[in-house]
């Protein structure tokens, strides 16, 4: 490949045999001289700079070039000294990157998505978990800032904006994704039409004749699922006539399943569970099954952030599907908008839509008792559309 482009390019350069280059990197392997960007160049046959862009993403470089940088760096061993350069620039491309908790797929997507458009970008990335305990987000806050990063994505882990963020609110651009209120943001914001996704759940059980209803929500404090609770509990006060019941969960898997299982022992069995994260559809679930309680013969459901495995069940979920893809896009896009333009612009909030997976975990009970008539034409008819059925036969309604 070297010497095919080397020969199209039709400049006077060294060309490499099979031996010369096993040589060369025979040369550096045995000394302890580290490789250097011009050693890779001299290799690769072309210039320094054409080096640098290849490695940091400040200019295009086409896939040739690429390939016979990148070949030459990993026979020579090099690698690029990210603190030298940032030293030498006067400034990082590194982005900070802070969520509640790595193993909550929803957020895993999140920062995988970060990753490779950082990649794609010339950035490198650092990401920390808060764990969920505001102590160690400001604890991990401060240590992401000793990175000095060209910017921050956080997704913080109360309704309360940490100080260290407030601090340097005009001099790092950050964006602040998912647990956060849009209004009166110190900073870009990327979320969900959350109120609408709780709306779009409870829709659908009042549909199907259900209207003993109970709603599994991790903590109200979060914006996000406050607005999700009070979107499905206000539609269904409307149709019901009474509130639905409220559980709060936890953002812990298994302290969510044991309050949920506590609820199931001293209660009725609900016509239906909303569930507003994946983390309470798993507490929801496993309470079901140690009750054997089936889906949806005993009890339906509705789950959120919908996941190959929701999918994968012997009775499939139906779910509210987030697009954390293009929610991590979108921060990205804002990210680099902030650290082009500056802090200057007020605080921009960008609202994604979500939509409804229809499986089987909800039972049709509309046909044994007063059906509630046009309900899905008086509310925001302007946002309905044809359901989509996708491969796997489903119906995905927006």
């Amino acid at each position: 490949m070297v010497g095919r482009y080397l020969q199209n390019a039709n400049i006077p350069v060294n060309r490499f045999t099979v031996n010369r280059l096993t040589a060369l990197t025979l040369e550096y392997s045995m000394s302890s001289r580290k490789p250097s960007i011009k050693d890779v160049a001299a290799l690769a046959g072309v210039s320094t700079a054409t080096v640098s862009n290849v490695f940091s993403g400040r200019k295009p470089v086409n896939d040739d070039l690429q390939e016979s940088v990148q070949k030459a760096a990993k026979s020579l061993g090099y690698q690029v000294d990210r603190a030298a350069s940032h030293l030498r620039s006067g400034r990082t491309r590194v982005i900070a990157v802070l969520v509640p908790d790595l193993t909550d797929t929803f957020f895993a997507t999140i920062v995988s998505s970060l990753e490779t458009m950082a990649y794609e970008r010339g950035y490198d990335v650092i990401v920390a978990s808060s764990r969920n305990e505001r102590s160690v987000e400001r604890s991990r806050l401060r240590a992401l800032l000793a990175w000095r990063p060209a910017g921050f994505i956080v997704v913080p882990c109360s309704k309360d904006i940490p100080a260290e963020l407030i601090a340097i609110k005009d001099e790092i651009p950050m964006v602040l994704v998912d647990r956060v209120a849009t209004r009166n943001a110190i900073a870009d914001t990327v979320t969900i039409n959350n109120r609408d996704a709780g709306e779009v759940a409870a829709r659908h059980l009042l549909e199907l004749g259900h209207k003993d209803i109970v709603l599994a929500v991790s903590d109200l404090s979060f914006p996000p699922i406050k607005e999700r609770s009070e979107g499905a509990s206000s539609l269904i006060r409307k149709y019901i006539g009474r509130k639905p019941t409220v559980l709060e969960l936890s953002s812990d898997n298994e302290r969510g399943s044991r309050i949920f299982a506590s609820w199931l022992e001293r209660s009725e069995i609900p016509s239906a569970v909303i569930a507003f994260t994946n983390v309470t559809s798993l507490s929801v679930l496993s309470a079901l099954v140690d009750h054997k309680i089936e889906i949806p013969e005993r009890t339906s459901m509705v789950a959120f952030d919908d996941y190959a495995w929701m999918a994968a069940r012997k009775t499939g979920l139906t779910a509210i599907r987030q697009p954390a893809d293009e929610i991590a896009a979108a921060a990205w896009s804002r990210l680099m908008f902030r650290i082009e333009k500056g802090n200057s612009a007020e605080p921009y909030a960008t609202i994604l839509s979500t939509s409804l997976v229809v499986r089987a975990s909800v039972k049709d009970l509309s046909k044994l008792g007063p059906k509630i008539e046009n309900l899905r034409e008086i509310l925001h008819p302007e946002t309905l559309v044809s359901p989509e059925t996708t491969n796997a036969g489903e119906k995905k309604i927006h």
